[in-house]
């Protein structure tokens, strides 16, 4: 059986999308696809035309990437397997002879155009904004004239596949901020735990009424389980009806976190289960002894014993 994989990121060459997919070590000498969208991309993978998609599901900044979690909501049999942190740097660039004040219009895309507004403002307060669908193509778009702009907001790692001048660096309004990037596939086995790991969910409430929220959030803090992230997203059938993108320390293989999830489904009308993966931070996650996978399983044992009619031991 051949070996060769293709991967789909957000294009063109040259995007933060394809830093993370630089991260990937199984990824090295395979076939890379550049893509327009999300969307695009997860579709790739469940067509089978490419083994795995990189996509930005979360920024410092500008937090959830709501385009990312909508997809994943609403794509079924597809899952996430690893996550990347890449740090968001931008650049200023233009055509080969131009300089800063030859530049009335910036094309960028959206999201990177928030992150530099300290830096436009103080330099240039009086440009408009043309939107790209990627940083890439807003750099491609002021070479070949596809788009009505002088300059462009990119990364910096543009400048290695197209002949364009840096006229300005560090021009993001926050030092260090950074992406985090997932891998997704089509539904397969998680990878094993490694004790630094996180599972990511997407959960509706089953109805509008005081206290639903809180009902969802002891199934993990009864367990002792911490959240690095709640987030809610309109379901989008009518107004008042949500769903929350969950991100909780931990795999699916600890007794806890496979307590929460059977939990959880009996809670909810509709649970996606987005895959238990290694952190990229891998920061170990500890929990107090009474959390502890031995507990969970010594409490299941303890009850099939008083189920089947055997002596209560002390």
């Amino acid at each position: 059986m051949s070996s060769h994989r293709t991967y789909s990121f957000l294009g063109p060459a040259g995007t933060f999308t394809e830093a993370a997919l630089d991260q990937v070590p199984e990824a090295r000498g395979q076939a890379r696809k550049p893509v327009n969208n999300v969307t695009e991309g997860l579709l790739e993978v469940l067509d089978g035309r490419s083994h795995a998609a990189m996509i930005a599901i979360e920024n410092s900044i500008e937090g959830g990437v709501s385009t990312t979690q909508d997809a994943l909501a609403t794509l079924p049999g597809l899952q996430i397997v690893g996550e990347y942190m890449v740090n968001v740097d931008f650049v200023l660039v233009t055509a080969p002879g131009n300089s800063l004040g030859d530049v009335p219009v910036i094309a960028a895309h959206p999201v990177a155009y928030a992150q530099c507004q300290i830096w436009l403002n103080a330099h240039l307060p009086q440009h408009t904004h043309v939107p790209a669908a990627s940083n890439a193509s807003a750099a491609i778009g002021i070479l070949d004239g596809s788009l009505p702009a002088q300059a462009a907001i990119t990364a910096p790692g543009v400048t290695k596949h197209h002949h364009l001048e840096v006229v300005a660096e560090h021009i993001g309004d926050t030092a260090n901020a950074l992406t985090r990037f997932v891998l997704v596939t089509r539904t397969t086995v998680p990878p094993p735990p490694t004790g630094a790991d996180k599972t990511s969910l997407i959960v509706e409430l089953p109805e509008e009424r005081p206290g639903a929220l809180q009902d969802l959030l002891e199934q993990f803090s009864s367990r002792g389980i911490n959240l690095s992230l709640l987030e809610s997203r309109p379901i989008g059938d009518r107004f008042g009806r949500y769903r929350f993108v969950i991100d909780a320390d931990g795999h699916i293989h600890d007794e806890r976190m496979a307590d929460a999830l059977l939990g959880i489904r009996r809670f909810s009308p509709r649970v996606v289960y987005l895959g238990s993966y290694p952190r990229a931070d891998q920061h170990v996650v500890h929990y107090p002894e009474r959390y502890a996978d031995e507990v969970f399983v010594e409490a299941r044992d303890w009850l099939r014993g008083r189920l089947t009619g055997k002596p209560d031991i002390a």
